[in-house]
């Protein structure tokens, strides 16, 4: 069986958008691969957090990831700081990563391009760390959005630089793109992505708000002035994405839910968008309270990390050999 790896970073609660873009996917896939996912929780300290926030981020995105429908039977689940080998060849990722490569990494650069102030190294230095979470793994798949490509890619490249300098070591993972919902944009500015880190709070839905919180965000999504209901993604980006948002969810096609509303106003679109995310929301709630209740994520966790180190610590081993940093008696 092929194996796939992904991994969310909680530095907030996990948006529909993560649901749509990456969750679903795990689900689906983890009757078809060896999957194994893993809370990026290393990554979420690139800029600061508040400690507390950050430890009940950590909780919810176990829950939420098993309230999705992850099964622990089936997929490895762990945090990453559970298995450290992350962090080691983390650092020796960096050192077979050019600086010419960094700086082309979008989320630095984009950074520093507005001008913010106190950058850390970290967030400059993390597509290395994310390269070894791939990699220490071997997967033969990274299902992510289409904005986060350009990292796959970079992993490839540092893969492919190590295979031809110390011999085959890494498996070359191919990025796993879904056609739709692989990138839900924001409600109130749909040229951007759906975000936790949106300031007004309006245009991002979370897995955790209360179901009438989540109706009025969609009925006051932007839409346009056309007061057509087709898809047009370049004129009307605002209704192109409520319609993937519920053909993500629904399973309907988007030309068979344009259509069926091409008569109507866009305030009944946006009737049925709400419907439908509201009634995915309240399952995964529901779902999402029971294993709180039921106090398994440490076993959980637990579990998943003995199975993540077994695979790990053997691939570290092999670059450490390959490296010369191991000394042979």
């Amino acid at each position: 069986m092929k194996r796939m790896l992904s991994g969310i970073k909680p530095t907030g609660q996990l948006t529909l958008g993560n649901y749509i873009g990456a969750l679903r996917n795990f689900v689906k896939y983890q009757d078809e691969y060896e999957m194994v996912v893993f809370i990026a929780n290393l990554h979420c300290i690139t800029q600061p957090q508040d400690p507390a926030d950050l430890s009940k981020n950590l909780t919810d995105a176990v829950a939420l990831y098993m309230a999705c429908g992850l099964d622990p039977e089936k997929a490895t689940i762990f945090l990453q700081t559970d298995v450290k080998a992350h962090a080691e060849l983390g650092y020796i990722m960096a050192c077979n990563t050019y600086l010419g490569e960094l700086n082309r990494m979008t989320q630095f650069k984009d950074k520093s391009a507005k001008g913010e102030k106190n950058l850390t190294a970290g967030l400059y230095t993390y597509p290395c760390l994310m390269a070894a979470d791939i990699l220490l793994y071997n997967p033969d798949y990274v299902p992510v959005g289409d904005d986060q490509k350009q990292h796959v890619e970079l992993t490839r490249d540092i893969a492919n630089r190590f295979n031809n300098k110390y011999g085959e070591t890494f498996t070359v993972p191919e990025p796993l793109i879904a056609k739709v919902g692989a990138r839900i944009m924001s409600l109130q500015d749909p040229t951007k992505k759906m975000s936790k880190s949106d300031e007004t709070n309006k245009g991002c839905i979370y897995l955790l708000d209360d179901l009438k919180v989540a109706r009025k965000k969609i009925m006051s999504a932007v839409t346009d002035s056309v007061g057509k209901i087709q898809l047009d993604k370049e004129n009307q980006p605002g209704l192109y994405n409520l319609i993937e948002i519920a053909s993500s969810l629904s399973g309907r096609s988007m030309e068979e839910i344009a259509d069926e509303f091409k008569d109507e106003g866009y305030g009944k679109l946006k009737g049925y968008v709400a419907d439908v995310v509201c009634a995915e929301l309240e399952r995964i709630q529901t779902r999402y309270h029971e294993i709180l209740d039921s106090h398994i994520l440490e076993k959980v966790l637990a579990d998943g990390a003995a199975k993540a180190r077994a695979i790990a610590d053997k691939t570290l081993a092999d670059v450490e050999t390959k490296l010369g940093l191991e000394i042979k008696y």
